[in-house]
């Protein structure tokens, strides 16, 4: 009697075991992940970008954007344009790159016939490119190429890193252009 005593307690000491062992698995199956590990995947999801927006802008100064960001995202959060904003002379579907300064000109100038005659490398057109002396279709798609790959230019000299310019083709162009 007391081996039968003996053997339904440990039966029943298994029962209950096995039982706490279950109960544990479905509870871990339904929780959720901890909030610590979802916190680091969207963190590494997200990169920050500063860019420094100046000019005809409401709020000049560094603004951080998300990655991805585009030139209208900067703007905006600069306080948008001011009035005289020469706002065609921006391209606001341009994405960010970060370290960036964007410079919104101010369109008074050009009204005022302020114009210094320069060729802006981080605003013009295919068509104001080709105006340069020496470059054609093929030189102008380079510089756009090399802009939209690279971000604006930063420095006139640059304009070396696209291929097709040479120090020759670059004394020519350095009185021409500006940033």
């Amino acid at each position: 009697m007391l081996g039968d005593k003996l053997r339904i307690g440990a039966g029943a000491a298994v029962v209950l075991v096995i039982g706490a062992v279950a109960g544990a698995a479905v509870t871990n199956a339904v929780q959720p992940a901890p909030a610590a590990q979802i916190a680091v995947a969207e963190a590494s999801a997200s990169t920050e970008l500063y860019v420094d927006v100046q000019g005809a802008v409401e709020r000049p100064g560094i603004v951080m954007l998300s990655s991805g960001a585009r030139v209208i995202d900067a703007v905006a959060a600069a306080g948008g344009m001011t009035d005289d904003a020469a706002a065609g002379s921006v391209n606001l579907a341009r994405e960010v790159v970060d370290g960036e300064q964007l410079v919104v000109p101010d369109g008074s100038a050009e009204a005022a016939g302020a114009d210094d005659g320069l060729v802006s490398i981080n605003s013009a057109s295919a068509e104001e490119l080709q105006m340069l002396s020496g470059i054609g279709p093929a030189l102008s798609s380079a510089i756009i190429a090399y802009r939209d790959e690279n971000g604006p230019f930063t420095a006139v000299e640059q304009l070396e890193e696209v291929p097709g310019i040479g120090p020759a083709m670059m004394s020519r162009l350095a009185s021409l252009v500006k940033l």
